[in-house]
């Protein structure tokens, strides 16, 4: 008996540690929360989807539709001189009956206006072209060429189309802190709608990134309005990367 107890402590520990998120595995969220700094409270629970498989080691992947569960950490309403702010962390995700915990930093977001825009073709389809065929440009400015098709930046192929987003290798912005492929984990990272190389903002032209969550304090997430209110609306789209 006690054999056997034994064996099924082991084998869970086993199959929870396959599970493990790999540091440098970026995960495309939507929210579906908002964050409003004339609502949302210390404290406050926020969660986000994830939209597209999620490709791990060993063949395993966290499939869209899980939920990653973050909370807010502080609020402050404009003062002299200062626009309003939020802090905020991701803390875990669930999926395959297990909640995982993370520490993240935030890659990029976009506004719930450029998640859609994303998704539709710049040109309507011609009779013979069905819609799923047609092109579409990513939040960053790659072009994806159809269902199944090839991602590219410029002339450069840099990934491809897969269900429910897509599968690139991360590069890095000349000119930011975000970075490309950390050491040990190059392989193909699922980006949603988001390029290659997205960074920063998309969409939100009085907001700023005080904070990524990439330095100390790690993970903790600190936007910062230019105007009084600071208003992100459920449905717009992050990436996060898992430290």
């Amino acid at each position: 008996m006690r054999s056997l107890l034994t064996c099924l402590l082991l084998c869970s520990a086993g199959l929870f540690a396959q599970e493990a998120i790999p540091a440098g595995t970026v995960l495309p969220v939507q929210l579906k929360s908002s964050l409003d700094s004339l609502k949302s409270k210390a404290g406050q629970t926020i969660t986000a989807r994830i939209m597209q498989d999620v490709p791990l080691y060993a063949k395993g992947k966290i499939p869209a539709g899980a939920k990653v569960i973050g909370h807010i950490t502080e609020v402050a309403r404009p003062r002299a001189g200062m626009g309003a702010s939020i802090s905020l962390r991701f803390d875990a995700v669930n999926f395959r009956g297990h909640t995982v915990p993370i520490t993240t930093n935030l890659r990029a977001l976009a506004s719930m206006m450029d998640v859609e825009d994303a998704q539709v073709p710049p040109v309507g389809t011609d009779r013979g072209t069905t819609w799923a065929w047609m092109n579409t440009n990513q939040i960053g400015g790659e072009a994806v060429y159809g269902q199944g098709g090839v991602v590219t930046r410029g002339e450069q192929v840099v990934g491809q189309q897969v269900p429910g987003g897509v599968l690139v290798h991360l590069s890095a912005q000349p000119g930011t802190s975000c970075r490309g492929a950390v050491a040990g984990n190059d392989r193909l990272q699922a980006l949603w709608l988001f390029s290659s190389d997205a960074c920063g903002l998309y969409g939100f032209h009085d907001l700023q990134i005080k904070h990524a969550g990439r330095t100390p304090p790690l993970g903790e997430i600190v936007l910062v309005s230019t105007s009084r209110r600071l208003h992100v609306s459920a449905g717009s789209g992050l990436l996060l990367r898992v430290q």
